[in-house]
């Protein structure tokens, strides 16, 4: 091998080891706009970094449930992960801060307080080990059921589920005097058929996705919390890409995720109509029954703060933005 040769040789070894590949997993079902976009960023990362960063997905829970993923990441089997809020509460509580119960009354109110909280909750994340590469809004989650629900009485004795760890859900279901069943979100669609649940919450595009349309035939038209998708990638292995590798990842998956806040607010109307005409009868509490959930909400809220479960920095934040964006 002549000198040239050799030389050409080192370099092509040095710029395959100098690759990266990112893997995350995600419990969002293959197909669904949440993994066409994220597809589509991982595509545009691939190409702005020249090859030097690859981003593979593992979608449909076939990591495991939130727990175990964050476990793989934490042991390094993965790098990242696509989770809502509340699944995140275990490496951030403020990350449930969007989900509180009863919290928004419009999306207005959502993007107001959005405006001013997403970039406390990058910070937050980066002191906790993990860089956020996207932040979506899913949009309102409502309760669907088996059975009709129209008062307080009908949804205490429902078997309501609520997801594994979330406990801002876990806390509004008992300020309302529910007790729900916490299973992961992968075990939700079986334990409809089994009967061992027969209420759930989620976005009305969330409920397709998932089947759950299939096995509920009620919604009540009360937002109960609102949903956001977070992609997080481990700090050690974001902070050895070079600077312009870093900023590719997150333009170019913030770009991905910042799409589909509105594919997701266009699927979320056209799901609820389509859940209509399959037969999902929905019932519209009247302003006492909705004053009351609200105050629910709000105890729920005083609880959790109360229990150090959002930090009181965060919680002042969303006060201000809050009594800000209603003053308006």
């Amino acid at each position: 091998m002549n000198k040239c040769t050799l030389l050409a040789a080192i370099l092509l070894a040095g710029s395959v080891q100098a690759a990266t590949t990112i893997k995350i997993a995600t419990v969002a079902p293959d197909g669904t706009a949440w993994m066409r976009e994220m597809r589509a960023g991982a595509d545009a990362v691939k190409k702005d970094t020249g090859d030097r960063v690859e981003i593979k997905f593992y979608p449909g829970g076939v990591m495991g449930d939130e727990p175990t993923v964050l476990r793989k990441i934490r042991i390094g089997q993965l790098q990242g992960g696509a989770f809502t809020g509340g699944e995140l509460s275990q490496i951030d509580k403020d990350a449930q801060i969007y989900s509180l119960p009863f919290l928004f009354r419009t999306q207005d109110e959502v993007d107001k307080v959005r405006a001013q909280l997403d970039p406390l909750l990058k910070q937050s994340f980066d002191k906790a080990g993990f860089d956020v590469a996207g932040i979506s809004g899913g949009g309102f989650a409502y309760l669907m059921s088996v059975n009709p629900i129209k008062t307080r009485d009908d949804l205490k004795a429902a078997k309501v589920w609520v997801p594994q760890g979330d406990r801002v859900a876990e806390a509004g279901f008992k300020a309302g005097g529910v007790t729900p069943i916490s299973l992961p979100l992968a075990d939700v669609y079986t334990s409809l058929q089994t009967g061992l649940i027969d209420t759930v919450a989620n976005t009305p595009a969330g409920a397709i996705a998932f089947q759950w349309h299939t096995k509920v035939r009620h919604m009540v038209d009360l937002p109960i919390t609102y949903v956001v998708g977070i992609l997080v990638i481990d700090k050690k292995v974001f902070d050895a890409l070079t600077p312009a590798d870093q900023k590719a990842v997150n333009d170019d998956l913030g770009a991905a995720f910042a799409r589909l806040e509105k594919i997701n607010r266009d699927d979320n109307a056209q799901a609820k109509a389509a859940l209509q005409k399959q037969g999902v009868e929905t019932f519209t509490p009247n302003a006492a029954e909705t004053a009351s959930w609200e105050a629910v909400g709000a105890d729920a809220r005083k609880q959790l703060q109360a229990a150090g479960e959002i930090t009181p920095e965060m919680a002042a934040a969303l006060d201000k933005a809050l009594a800000a964006a209603r003053s308006k």
